[in-house]
Parts: C-alpha cells; sequence; structure tokens
C-alpha cells in the first residue's frame, strides 16, 4: 500500500471538497435576507469539513489527527441540521437537498471510519 504524502491523496477529503462544492452551488439559492446568516454558516460549515482534514493530518500525529477529525464530523452534524432547516423553512425542495444529504451520509461514514483507525493507533 502507498504511503500517504498529503491530505490531497485521502479519498475522505477528496469527498469532503465535493461536499463543499455542493454547498457552495446551492448557497446562493437562498433568499437575499438569508446571505449572511444561514447561507454564510451553511458554507462555513461544509469548508470546516475538508480544511479539518487537512490541518489534522498536517498536525503529524495520529491524536492531534483523530482530534480534528472529531471537529469535521461536528461540522457535518451542523450542515445536516443547516440544510434541514433551510429545507424545512422551504428555501431549498427535498430533490435539492437529496444529492448533498446522500454525499453528508457518503463523508461521514467516511470520517468515522478514519476515526476509528487514528484512535485504535493511537
Amino acid at each position: 500500500m502507498p504511503k500517504m504524502r498529503s491530505y490531497r491523496d485521502l479519498e475522505v477529503w477528496q469527498q469532503a471538497m465535493h461536499l463543499a462544492r455542493m454547498v457552495y452551488a446551492i448557497a446562493p439559492r437562498l433568499p437575499r435576507q438569508e446571505t449572511y446568516v444561514l447561507s454564510d454558516q451553511l458554507r462555513r460549515a461544509a469548508l470546516s469539513i475538508p480544511a479539518n482534514i487537512a490541518e489534522g493530518q498536517g498536525r503529524r500525529t495520529d491524536g492531534a489527527f483523530a482530534r480534528h477529525i472529531d471537529i469535521a464530523l461536528g461540522s457535518i452534524a451542523e450542515l445536516e441540521t443547516l440544510l434541514q432547516l433551510a429545507h424545512d423553512l422551504g428555501f431549498f425542495t427535498q430533490a435539492e437537498v437529496a444529492p448533498i444529504q446522500t454525499q453528508v451520509t457518503r463523508v461521514r461514514q467516511m470520517l468515522y471510519g478514519l476515526y476509528r483507525k487514528l484512535k485504535s493507533a493511537s
């Protein structure tokens, strides 16, 4: 198995980046009055996921990496909550949210797997 050289080599980071791009694509569809509230918070939560994966991998210890993966898991829960609220308020349709939710589930599962692996190694 080839040694990982960068966070960019991690499939979970790649999938988290895809999730962030999906959120960035949908956020401008929110009403104007939500530009600096819900839209901004959606983007921040989505951006936090790959950013914490990258930062954690850059810390060079399994324990530090695991802590950042734990933070990313918190951000993914926040993102899911914000998407649910936007849907409940009628800002997004189920058809708009469904592909993002599918990606959220995929990334969450990958993060949990990585977290377990890191915790068992530290």
